[in-house]
């Protein structure tokens, strides 16, 4: 019996507007991807949701048309199928009322395996590593706040709960509690399939915050005392306004020195961009990158130099792990294991050791300004500014989906154009 057929595709769309589980621009495909899982592994009652939705993802790989981005919409369409609307009817007492049932799989008995099934949804979606180990550790704390109050942890009462006691017993700041947030929202919603949205009121609220900008003198005072590769790698963060997590995914193929520009996969957002490739890092560069070509070369001889690929792109291109282009830019100085996969590689340079290269670096120039490495992309973006460049072309060189985020920088750069007086400086030059 086709699933399609018990499945009322106008009802699935309803019940997804009405809960704010799609965007409206979105909707269409995301029913286009349940059509066709219903008709394909969608309707096999035999399957559980899990290996329903593995065979329907493993059917769109193999045709090897369909984007990695959309791969992901599909996933994510099958997800809000399984875990959201057919609750939603079960709980109306339609459970039979379709061929793919409620599996008892469906939703973790326990808070350890919603755990387990965050990071499996996390890695499935292809979220950074940074953000699964963010989510895990707040799970964390939160599972020891259930324990200790003897809460159940799929409720959404218990949520708010846990999201209050952060922001008056310990008073975390506005960023934090909404980290925490995304977090517990994530477990709810996506692993436990609960309607969250009595959860939009806990979210705090952050005002308008300034970025910290380094004028350009403190910019050359702090480069220069910088040294090494890591000096070369926040002269390019400076240059080009990358992330750090931008520069130390850097690869090869990604620098084109003939026109100057750098290219940044799969950045934030799972966004592709070019920006400005500095002129006056072309021969360090080179002369880095022929040191890190010798040390490719040695670990080829010694049967390693291979690296971790993008999504499933070592299966499409078996030999590219260890071809030139695909090396980093910034390897790490040793060999270690991938915190997913196992493997053991050479894997990028670690972003934490920047920060404290920078930090160092900024307190030997006597600086006191609160400065990160992320500091060097708002001085980047904030410099451009006030050479006249358009505002819009700053937005694509930083990657910023709304130009309204770019925006912050004019108020940082009024700032430091100005030419008004302050009146106790025009009062005093009047009395003298």
């Amino acid at each position: 019996m086709n699933s399609q057929q018990l499945v009322d595709l106008h009802d699935v769309e309803e019940y997804w507007k009405s809960r704010n589980l799609v965007r409206l621009d979105q909707m269409m495909y995301y029913v286009r991807w349940l059509s066709r899982f219903l008709t394909g592994p969608g309707g096999n009652p035999g399957l559980s949701h899990e290996d329903a939705q593995r065979a329907f993802l493993e059917q769109l790989e193999r045709r090897g048309d369909v984007p990695e981005w959309q791969l992901r919409q599909a996933g994510r369409a099958v997800e809000l199928f399984q875990k959201h609307y057919l609750r939603h009817r079960a709980e109306n007492g339609a459970e039979n009322a379709v061929a793919v049932c409620m599996h008892p799989s469906a939703v973790p008995a326990t808070l350890e395996a919603a755990m387990d099934e965050t990071r499996r949804l996390v890695r499935m979606r292809h979220y950074a590593l940074t953000t699964e180990q963010t989510y895990l550790s707040w799970l964390a704390q939160y599972r020891e706040f259930v324990r200790m109050n003897g809460l159940p942890w799929d409720a959404p009462d218990t949520a708010r709960a846990f999201l209050a006691h952060l922001a008056i017993r310990r008073g975390v700041a506005a960023s934090t509690q909404n980290q925490a947030f995304s977090a517990i929202l994530f477990l709810l919603r996506e692993v436990a399939g609960k309607d969250t949205a009595c959860l939009s009121s806990v979210r705090a609220r952050r005002g308008p915050h300034l970025p910290v900008v380094l004028s350009e003198r403190e910019v050359t005072q702090v480069l220069a005392l910088a040294e090494g590769t890591a000096g070369l790698m926040l002269r390019l963060i400076y240059g080009s306004g990358l992330r750090v997590t931008e520069c130390t995914r850097l690869r090869v193929k990604d620098l084109d020195f003939d026109h100057g520009i750098l290219f940044v996969r799969e950045g934030k957002g799972d966004k592709d961009r070019s920006t400005l490739l500095p002129a006056s890092l072309y021969a360090p560069l080179q002369k880095h990158l022929e040191r890190i070509k010798e040390l490719h070369q040695r670990e080829l001889a010694k049967g390693h130099g291979d690296v971790e690929l993008p999504h499933a792109l070592s299966i499409k291109y078996p030999k590219a792990a260890w071809e030139w282009g695909w090396q980093y830019v910034f390897p790490a100085r040793e060999r270690s294991m991938d915190p997913r996969s196992g493997m053991v590689r050479r894997h990028h340079a670690d972003s934490q050791a920047l920060q404290r290269v920078l930090r160092e670096a900024v307190q030997r120039a006597g600086n006191v300004k609160h400065a990160k490495v992320h500091t060097l992309r708002h001085s980047f973006a904030t410099h451009l500014l006030m050479h006249g460049v358009n505002i819009r072309e700053v937005q694509e060189y930083l990657g910023h989906k709304s130009v309204e985020t770019t925006m912050i920088y004019t108020h940082v750069m009024r700032g430091l154009n100005s030419t008004a007086v302050s009146p106790l400086d025009a009062l005093e030059k009047a009395v003298g």
